[in-house]
């Protein structure tokens, strides 16, 4: 009795041994050490092709961009170039401090991110509203045209004229994401009505867009929108002098001249960024191109789907707000299929 007594002590403490070794000195067993790896946090950063200051595209970006990081846990930084050289060294900074995704915007970028995505094909990259075709990209555009069609039908709903025009930079595909979005959204409401469209040839000639405009206005346009980047400002100029009404682009204008600026085509850069660095975060984000819409909130009108620090003018009005926001939704719900110009063809 006494040596199988003595056994089977023996047996219990050989069992309390191993089970001791099983685990680690501070009591944790290797699954939940590999836990608190994959729970290491992230990290992103937005390298920007110029200050943040002087493009309000890039001040959302970054607004959307550090709300995502702080809501998903992903350690954030924002990066400003001076120039394209600084720029492509902001880039191979960002590379050598082992940033998990990458990200920036515009066709700025282009020719640097090309390059540097190139010869790190382990690293992840985004670049918004442009395309780049690298396995290791991600290219986030938008659908403009949708944005463009709510413009045109609210023009349409508000002229008194039934003359309408736009003053864009080229005659070139990307522009008739604007330029056709525009003409179909105005004729889905008013048929009757005549578009005016004249082409500044570049997107940085305010004095051309201004002369172009007034010559509108004179054959009896009273909102002509403006789609020739920096040359809305003479569009925005010549507007005050003729008393007509026009719209900016990509961020909302109205504040600038909320008597003569009356709506604006909105490219809601802090929802893609927001978005892109969330599907980042869970797991979801994948390479290749992908396109942002109304459904999206990636694009949009003053007013309609977004609030503005304005007054809304009474040359738009609040009836007219009401049937393009039911436009918007019929456009979301599939109803309205707004055609694709770079597409159609």
């Amino acid at each position: 009795m006494k040596r199988a007594l003595s056994f089977v002590l023996i047996i219990s403490m050989l069992s309390i041994l191993l089970a001791a070794c099983g685990s680690d000195s501070s009591g944790k067993d290797g699954s939940e050490g590999a836990s608190a790896s994959e729970q290491e946090a992230k990290k992103a950063v937005l390298v920007l092709p110029e200050k943040i200051g002087v493009n309000p595209f890039f001040v959302q970006m970054d607004e959307g961009f550090k709300k995502a990081g702080e809501e998903f846990g992903i350690e954030v930084k924002t990066i400003e170039s001076t120039d394209p050289a600084a720029f492509e060294q902001n880039l191979r900074a960002a590379v050598a401090e082992n940033y998990d995704l990458i990200m920036t915007a515009t066709f700025q970028a282009e020719d640097a991110l090309t390059k540097v995505a190139t010869e790190n094909p382990g690293k992840s990259f985004a670049i918004v509203d442009t395309v780049i075709d690298l396995p290791n990209v991600r290219s986030v555009g938008f659908k403009e045209y949708e944005g463009a069609y709510l413009l045109g039908a609210a023009a349409g709903l508000a002229t008194k004229t039934d003359i309408v025009g736009m003053i864009a930079a080229q005659d070139i595909p990307l522009i008739k994401k604007y330029t056709e979005g525009f003409r179909e959204g105005l004729a889905s409401v008013n048929p009757d009505a005549k578009f005016l469209i004249n082409y500044a040839g570049g997107f940085d000639d305010v004095a051309k867009a201004k002369e172009l405009a007034i010559v509108q206005a004179d054959q009896g346009a009273d909102f002509i929108a403006g789609a020739s980047a920096v040359g809305d400002l003479g569009v925005f100029e010549a507007a005050k002098e003729k008393g007509f009404y026009t719209s900016g682009q990509d961020t909302d204008r109205t504040v600038e001249d909320p008597e003569h600026i009356v709506l604006s085509q909105l490219k809601s850069t802090d929802s893609v960024a927001y978005e892109e660095l969330k599907a980042f975060a869970n797991g979801s984000f994948e390479f290749g191109y992908v396109s942002y819409g109304l459904k999206e909130d990636g694009v949009g009108l003053t007013f309609v789907t977004r609030d503005s620090e304005s007054p809304l003018s009474p040359f738009i009005g609040q009836e007219v707000v009401d049937k393009v926001k039911a436009i918007r939704d019929q456009i979301v719900s599939g109803e309205i299929v707004v055609t694709d110009p770079l597409q159609s063809n």
